[in-house]
Order: structure tokens, then sequence, then C-alpha cells
């Protein structure tokens, strides 16, 4: 009988975050053993709990929760969210231009969707969050990565940017703060990105859902806010903030010069009706997570759990011979980079492959993040500290042991 083939429009389209690495991590558990998993910025099984107010007002709305809402979400929810971003300075908002989605990643999806036509060019950033790359791919679009520099702890390069601009291009992608980097890009950044933006007419997406996650008195400043003339599409969500990744709640909103992008909003309303609506019970809590008390501080602040493990990742990765790591500045994910000259992996992916079978630690190659060179892997620092030691002293003796024999 004929071979059943997936399509061709996924020929390219990767996300490693749950690739083959993942994948034998789960038979090996199916085995028995025991995986300490660091590539997935899943709160819950860390020990991270949602507000208690927040799963309070989930279930007091559950029954009003049974039916549709409105394909764009209900009211209330999209009247905070754009209270929330009038706060933040963003110009021109209309609640009829906030959609919500079953997390930001749906809203990655519907927008590339919505968006391009085919051979038409997006730049995305490297290492970016992969689905980004895939939204484009899937859309018949083309992802052009712009180089974040690690010399310059992975700021984007806008020469870069600027050297690969084409008359097919039809935006720029930022991700702010960065994930896989852990990276925050200032004002001033933000500001030489919008004006690159404004001189070739392109449309600006910022992807924004680590927002309330920054240590070291860093300022957020949404890309959108400094662009009222040009067409501006903002991504945000509480998954993170309020440690309710698997509620799926996440939003666009777009502002700026809305009367360039009329008929490209008849397109996401097209989209989001062929959806019929977001999960109901998650929309419900939205209101309350965005203007209630902000738990996360306690988190990012010194002596707060995310902060005291950001601390000791670094410095354990750090005190690895032949690592050397970018500090992260925001999220729970740090980029480190191995020397390849030192050790004996012929690719990032078969050094996550060893690390996995050797010592059952479960990270992701930074290649399955469109970023060149075979030589970095992403892991997230959400354990606790007393498990963040035993992958000290495991990671410790793998790197040891794959030293080449010139180095030993």
């Amino acid at each position: 009988m004929k071979e059943i083939k997936k399509s061709e429009k996924l020929q390219g389209v990767r996300y490693e975050i749950r690739g083959a690495v993942a994948d034998l991590a789960a038979r090996m558990e199916r085995e028995g053993e025991s995986i300490i998993k660091l590539n997935i910025g899943n709160l819950a099984p860390y020990g991270f709990d949602a507000p208690s107010e927040v799963i309070g007002d989930m279930l007091l709305n559950l029954r009003k929760a049974q039916g549709y809402t409105e394909s764009k979400g209900i009211f209330s929810a999209r009247k905070a969210i754009m209270q929330y971003y009038q706060l933040q300075h963003l110009p021109n908002l209309d609640i009829d231009d906030i959609y919500i989605g079953n997390g930001s990643s749906e809203m990655i999806i519907m927008s590339m969707q919505a968006l391009l036509n085919p051979e038409d060019e997006m730049l995305v950033p490297s290492p970016d969050y992969p689905l980004w790359t895939a939204a484009v791919t899937l859309a018949g679009g083309r992802a052009v990565h712009y180089r974040c520099e690690e010399r310059d702890e992975f700021q984007p390069s806008v020469e870069d940017m600027r050297a690969k601009i084409t008359p097919r291009t039809r935006g720029i992608i930022l991700i702010n703060p960065n994930n896989p980097t852990g990276a925050f890009y200032p004002r001033e950044t933000l500001e030489r990105i919008v004006e690159l933006a404004r001189e070739f007419d392109l449309m600006l997406f910022s992807d924004e859902i680590y927002d309330h996650l920054l240590m070291d008195g860093a300022e957020f400043c949404s890309a959108a806010s400094l662009a009222p003339d040009l067409f501006c599409a903002t991504l945000g969500g509480v998954s993170k903030s309020h440690r309710v990744t698997g509620f799926r709640s996440g939003w666009i909103v777009f502002s700026g010069n809305r009367e360039r992008g009329r008929d490209y909003l008849d397109g996401m309303n097209l989209m989001a009706s062929m959806r019929l609506c977001s999960n109901a019970p998650a929309q419900y809590i939205i209101q309350t997570c965005i203007g209630g008390y902000q738990s996360v501080r306690e988190f990012i602040a010194p002596g707060g759990r995310l902060y005291e493990q950001r601390e000791f990742a670094y410095r354990m990765l750090t005190e690895i011979p032949g690592l050397s790591v970018v500090k992260p500045k925001a999220a729970f994910y740090i980029f480190p980079k191995y020397d390849r000259e030192r050790f004996d992996f012929e690719t990032d992916e078969a050094m996550a492959l060893a690390l996995l079978r050797e010592e059952k630690i479960l990270v992701v190659p930074g290649s399955g993040f469109n970023f060149p060179g075979n030589d970095h892997f992403r892991m997230t620092y959400l354990p606790e500290i007393s498990t963040l030691k035993v992958v000290r002293e495991r990671m410790t003796r793998f790197f040891a042991r794959h030293e080449r024999a010139c180095e030993q």
C-alpha cells in the first residue's frame, strides 16, 4: 500500500524543545529511569504554584465558562489587557484589536497565517523561540535570521537586520525578554530597531511573554510604545508570570497606525472566528492576574527563589572547565556555550543525547533555536538549588569525561 507521508510544508520545521532528545527521555522514563528535566519552562512541576486568588477566580467562573465566548475573547479580559498596555504607553489602542488565544503560541501561528504570502520574508532573531520560525514557514513564508551577538550579551545586531532586508521583507520579530538566552533589550536598542522598521516600512511583532520576569533592576519598555506611526503587534500572557502554563492564556494586541493594518485585521478576525474562541475558563482569570498583586516580584528580587537559582546556575556553569555563559537578566533560561575543540561531541544534539544517556539530565541543543555553531545548549534553572547541586556534580563529571585526549 502507498505510504501516507506528512505534508511538505513541514520540511524544515522543527521544535527541539520537545524533539528527539525529549523523546528519548520519555522512553527512558517508561523504562524506569529518573530524569532531571531542564528542557522546558514548565513551572508547576518545580513547585511554582499559581496564586490562590487566580485559582479561586477560575473555579468561581467555571459555570459561566461552559459556552463559547466572543471569538476575540470576553470583554472584561480584553479591557484589562487594554488598560495594562495603556499604562505601558502603547499608542492608539482599541479593544476590538485585542485577541485572546490559547497561549501566546496560538497567536504567533495565527498572526503569521493572516500576514504572509508564499515567499514573503520575516526577520527572526537567532537564537529564537523556534515556534516563530516554524510559524513563518508553515504560513508559506521564509524566516530570515538576524544575529543576536553573544559578545554583546545576545543583543540584536541592527546592522545584520539591515543587511538582510529585501523587497520581500514584511516585518521584524523581537523576543524581549529573550528565550532562550535570557537577554533583555534596553530602550536604546529598541529605538534603533523601531527606526529601522520605520525606514523600510515594516511591521513590528514584539513577543513580550516574559515582561514581568526582569532582574537586576532592569526596567521594561514595550517596543510598540516607541512606534506610534507604525503598525505593531505585541504578544503577552499570564502563563509565565502567574505560573499557569497549563491554562493556556495569552494574547496579541495591535497598536499604532492601525488604519494601515485594517485589511490584515480582517484576516485576523477570520482566523479568530474559525477557531471559535480560546478556552473560556482561562479568560476569566486575566483581569485578576493583570490587576492584582504581582507575586512574581518576590521570586525575582534578591533572596527570591528565581533570583537565587539564577545566581547558582550561572556560577555552576562558569566553574565547569570548557563552558562559558552570558549571565541572563530575565526569564528563567540560560544558554551556555561549550568549547568544541576541547570536547569530543560532533554536534550539540550528540552532546545533549550523551548527557541524557550518561547522567540523566535533559537539556535542549542550541541548534534547536536556529543558532549556528553546534556548541550551545539551553537549560532552565527552575529546579530548586538542591536539584541544581546534583546537576552541577553530574555535569562536571560529564564534561570532564568527554575531554579530548590532548586536553586531559
